[in-house]
């Protein structure tokens, strides 16, 4: 079989996102493939309408029903134990692409001898086909046989995983499981999809449609998930200590450990988190501090973070309290002048 597309499902019913995104995917030109959903213990009609698809697409469509909610990498774990494809596709479960994405992305593999090969998405708040806003998942000079300079671009700028295609072999060969049970699971082992294989290509369109919802992680915010984020950073320092590229790419890795384990999560819990907890920002900050002590004169650090994050990262680094009342401060100031025009 020449592909597996794994969709992990969590009660994505409501509105047609469900539909929407397989009707993507039953449609697709390319030949000889397999859709696997796999619901995470849904409590809305999304198990309804995988049994619907399933009974309609016999042939390619196939629902697995987990019986413990194990998040979006539980359930990719699921879909990968059961693939049978020479390649592996994932997407999320609100999301859609176009009919000929998959067949495009292989042809380019088969064309140049990738092992990996991804394309750009779009932004858009409707279901239609009607391309929103276009971001570049990755760049020209990442692609060919990769070299170091090449693999340090990638985990620097890697992009999405759900915009690939990967060698299941090479998964399952590297054993690249995503941690479960919590949410930026693809943060947690991406570096490791990326630059263990051997060549990487690139389609400049826009095939994938990521939509904007009020209910995606990227727009929810709690405590919970500040708390996966950080756990992601650790376990993305546990992989790379795992395949052995830690000491080789360690700046690239402590620039972003910092970005998502602290810079991210901070500034993400400051905006969007009730009830600041003094505690939480301290006990960050400090592991941060202890795991990379120097992370302030990392050489991506101070070229990629905004003078303003800066300043205030150095605030909260020496005192906790006076960055929180700082930053409440800086942050109602805003909300005025944004008020009175």
């Amino acid at each position: 079989m020449k592909l597996s597309i794994i969709v992990p499902v969590y009660n994505m019913a409501s509105d047609n996102k469900l539909n929407y995104c397989l009707d993507s995917l039953v449609n697709q030109t390319v030949e000889d493939y397999e859709i696997l959903a796999v619901d995470d213990c849904s409590t809305d009609e999304s198990p309804q309408i995988l049994k619907d698809y399933e009974r309609r697409f016999p042939e390619k469509f196939h629902a697995i029903y987990l019986e413990v909610n194990k998040h979006q990498g539980g359930a990719r774990n699921a879909g990968i134990r059961q693939a049978r494809g020479e390649w592996i596709g994932f997407i999320d479960s609100d999301d859609w692409i176009t009919a000929d994405m998959y067949e495009r992305l292989i042809k380019k593999a088969e064309e140049t001898g990738a092992d990996l090969v991804g394309c750009d998405y779009n932004l858009t708040e409707e279901h239609s086909l009607r391309v929103g806003r276009v971001i570049a998942n990755n760049k020209k000079s990442q692609t060919g046989r990769l070299d170091d300079e090449k693999r340090r671009s990638l985990i620097l700028d890697g992009g999405s995983l759900v915009v690939k295609i990967f060698r299941r072999s090479m998964i399952l060969d590297k054993g690249l499981w995503f941690p479960e049970g919590i949410f930026y699971e693809d943060n947690a082992v991406g570096n490791s999809y990326l630059i263990l294989a051997n060549h990487f290509e690139y389609v400049e369109e826009p095939l994938y449609y990521y939509y904007q919802h009020s209910a995606s992680t990227v727009h929810t915010v709690s405590v919970t998930r500040c708390e996966d984020r950080m756990a992601a950073g650790r376990l993305m320092l546990d992989e790379a200590k795992r395949h052995g590229y830690y000491e080789k790419y360690l700046p690239e890795l402590e620039y972003s450990f910092t970005l998502l384990f602290y810079i991210n999560t901070l500034f993400t819990y400051m905006a969007g988190v009730k009830g600041i907890r003094p505690g939480f920002v301290r006990r960050m900050g400090q592991e941060l501090r202890n795991i990379f002590p120097d992370f302030q004169n990392n050489p991506y650090y101070t070229q990629r973070t905004h003078p303003e994050e800066k300043r205030l990262i150095g605030l909260q680094q020496k005192s906790t309290i006076l960055f929180i009342l700082y930053y409440k401060l800086l942050w109602g100031y805003r909300k005025w002048r944004k008020a009175h025009g």
